[in-house]
C-alpha cells in the first residue's frame, strides 16, 4: 500500500512538472494564446475610434472579442479603477523579453512554418478542439456564479460538438443551432465573489495577467481533463501545439498591431483590465 501511494506521488508530481513545463514554453506572454491573441489583435480594430471604445468599456453586455479592442488611448468606463501597475518598470522589461525573445525566435517562426503547411480551415479546426477541452473549467464556474443556464449551455455544447462536430474540429453547436459559448473562468469567479484584482503582473514565459487571474489560472490547468490520463510528454505536446497554432492565425493581424502601436505595452495592459473588468460585471 505504502509502494503505490509513493507511486501515486510520483505520478502526481510528474503532472505538475509537465503541466509547469507546459505552460512556460507554450503559453508565451505577447502574443501568446487565446486570451493574448484577443488582446493585441483586436487592438487593431477601434485603435482609431477612441469613442466607440469607451462605449464599449462602459457596456457590461460586451462580449470578451469587442472588449479586447482598446488600445492605451482608452478611457476608464465610470467608478473602475485601472491604476494598477506599480510593478511598470518590472512589467515592462518582461514584456520586452517576451516578444523582443521568446515569440520573435521561437513562436513566431515555428507558427510561421505551420501556416504554410496547414490551411485556415484545419487551423480553425484544432483550434475548436482544443477549446472544446476546455468545458470542465466553463462549466466549474459558471456553476459557482450561479449561472446554471450558462452551465447547461457548455454542456449542450460539449455533447453537440464532441458528436456531430467530430471531436470538437467544427463548432456544429454555434454554426448549426445558434447555441453560443459561455466562458467563464476561475479568475472570474474570484472576481464576482468580491476579491479585489490585485496588481497588474508580467512574468517570463506567461500571458499577462493580474494577482486574482493568477491564482485563478492555476485553478483552471487543475481543470483541463486530457492532463490526468495522458502522459506528461503529451501535455506538453498539446499545449505547444495550441500556442504554435493560435499564433499561425493571428499572423498578419499581430504585425499590423505591432506596426501601427506606439505604446504595445501600454495597449495590450489596458486592453487586459478593461476585459476583464467587462467580463466580471456580466
Amino acid at each position: 500500500e505504502k509502494g503505490m501511494y509513493k507511486t501515486y506521488c510520483r505520478w502526481l508530481l510528474k503532472v505538475w512538472m509537465a503541466g509547469a513545463l507546459a505552460s512556460s514554453i507554450g503559453l508565451l506572454a505577447v502574443p501568446s494564446g487565446t486570451a493574448q491573441a484577443e488582446e493585441i489583435a483586436a487592438a487593431e480594430e477601434s485603435a482609431d475610434n477612441p469613442e466607440e471604445i469607451a462605449a464599449l468599456a462602459a457596456d457590461a453586455s460586451v462580449s470578451s472579442a469587442e472588449m479586447a479592442a482598446q488600445p492605451a488611448m482608452t478611457a476608464a468606463a465610470p467608478g473602475d479603477d485601472f491604476d494598477q501597475d506599480p510593478w511598470e518598470g518590472f512589467n515592462e522589461k518582461m514584456f520586452s523579453f517576451n516578444r523582443e525573445i521568446l515569440d520573435r525566435f521561437l513562436l513566431k517562426p515555428i507558427a510561421t512554418g505551420w501556416d504554410f503547411l496547414l490551411p485556415d480551415l484545419v487551423q480553425r479546426g484544432f483550434r475548436n478542439m482544443f477549446d472544446n477541452l476546455d468545458v470542465v473549467r466553463r462549466v466549474v464556474n459558471n456553476t459557482l456564479q450561479l449561472k446554471l443556464a450558462g452551465a447547461g449551455t457548455e454542456l449542450a455544447r460539449f455533447t453537440i460538438n464532441s458528436t456531430i462536430g467530430l471531436v470538437g474540429f467544427f463548432d456544429i453547436a454555434k454554426d448549426a443551432f445558434g447555441i453560443d459559448q459561455k466562458d467563464e473562468d476561475t479568475g472570474q469567479t474570484f472576481g464576482t465573489w468580491g476579491m479585489g484584482p490585485g496588481p497588474y503582473l508580467v512574468l517570463p514565459l506567461l500571458p499577462p495577467m493580474n494577482v486574482r487571474d493568477g491564482i485563478g489560472y492555476a485553478f483552471d490547468s487543475a481543470m483541463f481533463p486530457p492532463s490526468y490520463f495522458i502522459p506528461w510528454w503529451g501535455t506538453l505536446a498539446g499545449t505547444f501545439t495550441e500556442t504554435v497554432n493560435e499564433r499561425s492565425l493571428n499572423l498578419d493581424r499581430f504585425e499590423r498591431v505591432a506596426e501601427t502601436t506606439v505604446d504595445l505595452y501600454g495597449a495590450v495592459r489596458n486592453a487586459y483590465l478593461q476585459r476583464r473588468a467587462a467580463a466580471i460585471r456580466q
